[in-house]
């Protein structure tokens, strides 16, 4: 507890009259009003020290009303009040903090990175050079073997990473696929050329893929198919200039694994048989086909013999009516949706 009565006595013994006063001197001028004193105002400057005053009994009774002390007793708590920035310690010295300042660590050689691989020979972090002056996969997008090259302007199918199981090189320019172009591929599943101009694909292109899935190849100038893998699944060559010549002869017969055939806008004057029997849809609109067989879908050397899958045939658009060869679908599950 602190207490401005427990601080008179002892400033009068121990500091002297001169302290006094300035300890006193507000308080005085607080409780004095016009007229006491004799009558003058107060002024410390004419003040008289030489008066002779009781300062054992000194009592503030003396110089006006009674002043109550107790009134100015106050609780401080340690720590209530934000510290003094005057009390702060001084800020150190530039030569002390020369003194105190540990010495600079010498910085050690470091090693430089090792030069990332951009060749075709190797994977690289960006694919091999495509000679356009930037590794493929900064000039396409490459997403978890997925290479997106739709629209980039290409004139050729760009070299590819080694891992690349798709590629979609959808509206360019390319207008000759080389067989060296999926050479190194052996993980590649789908191949999407939509949009493109290829009027040309050399022979040797394809047939290698062994896991080859989906070939996409629409809205082209192509007049011929090379041989295509056996493990092929969906084959789409619509709106293209294909010509019953430009199939190799059987063409899809030992293809096991074709579902879908799409072959519609082009010029093909036959349905290119045998079929696969796991074929389920066939899409030969708008070409030149003129007439049908009792083998085109059936055999018929088996009356027994269905085909099970075949549910898709599409043969609208073409100079052909389908009520003159009834026999040749009685295999189906359906009928093909043509001129009737």
């Amino acid at each position: 507890m602190f207490s401005y009565r427990s601080c008179l006595q002892p400033i009068k013994g121990v500091l002297g009259l001169p302290l006094v006063l300035v300890v006193l001197g507000p308080l005085l001028a607080l409780s004095a009003t016009p007229g006491d004193i004799d009558g003058d105002v107060f002024d410390l400057e004419n003040y008289d020290l030489t008066n002779e005053m009781d300062w054992d009994n000194l009592d503030a009774n003396t110089y006006g009303d009674s002043y109550d002390y107790d009134e100015l007793d106050q609780e401080i708590e340690v720590g209530s009040l934000a510290p003094d920035s005057a009390l702060s310690p001084p800020l150190p010295t530039p030569e002390q903090e020369e003194e105190t300042t540990p010495p600079t660590q010498p910085h050690l050689p470091t090693h430089p990175p090792s030069p990332v691989t951009l060749n075709f020979r190797g994977p690289g972090l960006f694919g091999p050079e495509t000679g356009l002056g930037m590794p493929t996969c900064l000039l396409c997008v490459c997403i978890s073997g997925s290479v997106y090259c739709d629209d980039s302007g290409l004139d050729q199918v760009p070299p590819l990473p080694k891992d690349t199981t798709r590629f979609y090189g959808r509206f360019n320019r390319i207008r000759h696929v080389r067989k060296t172009d999926f050479m190194y591929l052996k993980q590649l599943l789908s191949i999407d050329l939509s949009g493109n101009m290829i009027s040309e694909i050399d022979e040797d292109v394809f047939a290698s893929l062994s896991h080859l899935q989906d070939l996409i190849l629409p809205f082209n100038q192509l007049q011929m198919l090379p041989e295509l893998s056996q493990s092929l699944r969906l084959v789409d060559v619509r709106n293209n200039r294909l010509s019953s010549r430009g199939l190799h002869a059987e063409a899809f017969k030992d293809m096991s694994q074709l579902e879908f055939l799409y072959l519609s806008n082009n010029n093909l004057d036959y349905v290119p048989t045998p079929l696969p029997l796991s074929l389920r849809a066939i899409h030969l609109q708008n070409n030149n086909i003129q007439s049908l067989h009792d083998d085109t879908f059936c055999n018929r050397l088996d009356r027994n013999f269905i085909r099970r899958n075949l549910e898709d045939i599409r043969l609208d658009g073409n100079p052909l009516n389908i009520n003159l060869f009834a026999s040749g679908y009685t295999c189906l599950p359906r009928l093909p949706v043509g001129r009737h």
